[in-house]
C-alpha cells in the first residue's frame, strides 16, 4: 500500500548555499519562512562517509527540530564519488557498488532525520553499453537499493535529468515497470527539466507522473538549455497551471517535501526566494512587484504571518531589503495537495 497524502510543504535545496555552513543554511531558511530543506549529501554540508557521522546526524536532527524544519535527502552532488566524473559511478557502471553504498547510507540518514524520501538520478550510461543492458543494470541497482528502502521505510524519489540515461517522465515510468511497480519507488518531477527536454507539454508530464510523484521541483528553464532560472526568465510560464494540475490530480500519492531550485543567487547556486500561494497584500510587496522582483502567476491564497517578526540581514540594495523585511518572515503556506511543489517569488538583490 502507498502512504496517504500529506500536506503541501515548501523547502529549498542546500545546492543554493554552497558557501554556507549547514547551521547557517537552516537559520536563513527558517527566517525566510520555509517549511523545510532539501539536503544534498556532500563534502560540505553533511558527508555520509564522515567518521563522526552519527554525531553530526544527531546534531542536525536537533537543529531541524529547533527551527521547525522538515527535511528531504538528496544524492546528486557532482564529483562526490569520483573527482574525474561528475556523476560517476552510476548504477550502470562497472563500479556500481559505490553508488549503491552511497544510496544505502542516504536511506539510513533519511530514516534518522525523518525524511520520507531519498532523491536520486540515473547519471549517464557507460559508453559502448547496449541500451537494454543499461536498463537491466539500472533496474538491478534500484532493486538492490529498494531492499534497504524497505528496511528503513524510506521511499526512493527518482528524477529524470536532462541528458542523462533517464531523462524523461516516460523513461522513468519504464524504470518503474522494470522494478515491478515497487511501492517505495517514486518520481521527483522537475517542471523546468520537463520544459527543457520533454516532447510532451509540461502539464501532460505532470499528469502522467502524478501517480508516482513524491517530490516536485519548480523553476523556469529555456527549451534545450539545462540552466535553472526564476519564473519569467525562461519559458515565461506562470506557476499557476502546475499548482492547479498537481492539486486536482486525485491519483497523487503522498509526497515528501518541496524544493525551490533556481539559479543566480547572491549566495551561490540558487536565489533566495520568498514563496507564497497568496498574492502580496502589503504596500511594500506591491512596490516589490512593480520593480519586477516578484514574477506574476502566483495562485490566490492567504498570508500566513503578516508583519515583521524578526529582523534578518539580507544581501541587496536597501530598498529591496526593506521590502523583504516589511513582508514578514512567513507569508507562504496555505495549499495542501499531496506533493512537493511551489512557485518561485521573492525579493532579492546583490551587494
Amino acid at each position: 500500500m502507498r502512504p496517504p497524502p500529506t500536506p503541501l510543504r515548501f523547502g529549498y535545496g542546500t545546492n543554493g548555499f554552497t558557501h554556507h555552513r549547514l547551521t547557517d543554511v537552516l537559520t536563513v531558511l527558517a527566517d525566510l519562512g520555509y517549511d523545510g530543506v532539501a539536503l544534498t549529501l556532500d563534502h560540505n554540508h553533511l558527508d555520509p562517509y564522515a567518521e563522526d557521522l552519527p554525531r553530526r546526524v544527531t546534531a542536525l536532527a536537533r537543529q531541524l527540530g529547533r527551527h521547525g524544519l522538515d527535511i528531504t535527502v538528496e544524492t546528486g552532488a557532482p564529483y562526490f564519488l569520483d573527482p574525474w566524473g561528475k556523476h560517476l559511478p552510476t548504477l550502470m557502471s562497472d563500479g556500481s557498488e559505490r553508488r549503491i553504498d552511497l544510496l544505502r547510507r542516504a536511506l539510513r540518514i533519511a530514516a534518522d532525520l525523518g525524511s520520507p524520501t531519498v532523491h536520486l538520478c540515473s547519471g549517464p550510461a557507460p559508453k559502448g553499453l547496449d541500451e537494454q543492458d543499461a536498463w537491466k543494470r539500472l533496474a538491478a541497482g534500484i532493486e538492490a537499493v529498494l531492499e534497504s528502502a524497505e528496511k528503513y521505510g524510506v521511499a526512493l524519489a527518482f528524477e529524470p535529468e536532462p541528458y542523462m540515461f533517464v531523462d524523461t517522465v516516460e523513461r522513468c515510468l519504464q524504470l518503474a515497470r522494470l522494478v515491478d511497480g515497487h511501492a517505495l519507488f517514486g518520481i521527483t518531477l522537475d517542471v523546468g527539466h520537463a520544459h527543457c527536454v520533454e516532447e510532451r507539454p509540461v502539464l501532460d508530464c505532470v499528469r502522467r507522473a502524478a501517480s508516482l510523484v513524491r517530490n516536485v521541483q519548480i523553476e523556469d528553464m529555456r527549451r534545450g538549455v539545462h540552466q535553472h532560472l526564476e519564473f519569467g526568465a525562461g519559458s515565461k510560464a506562470s506557476a499557476t497551471p502546475y499548482f492547479s494540475a498537481l492539486s486536482s490530480t486525485a491519483s497523487m500519492p503522498a509526497a515528501s517535501r518541496f524544493q525551490a531550485s533556481c539559479s543566480s543567487s547572491p549566495f551561490g547556486a540558487g536565489p533566495l526566494h520568498r514563496w507564497t500561494v497568496g498574492e502580496p497584500r502589503s504596500a511594500a510587496m506591491r512596490r516589490a512587484r512593480r520593480r519586477r522582483s516578484i514574477p506574476p502567476g502566483v495562485p490566490p491564497g492567504r498570508l500566513r504571518r503578516p508583519g515583521v517578526r524578526r529582523s534578518i540581514r539580507i544581501p541587496g540594495r536597501s530598498s529591496e531589503r526593506g521590502a523583504l523585511r516589511a513582508a514578514g518572515p512567513g507569508w507562504m503556506r496555505s495549499l495542501s495537495p499531496s506533493v512537493r511543489h511551489g512557485g518561485s517569488v521573492g525579493v532579492r538583490g546583490r551587494r
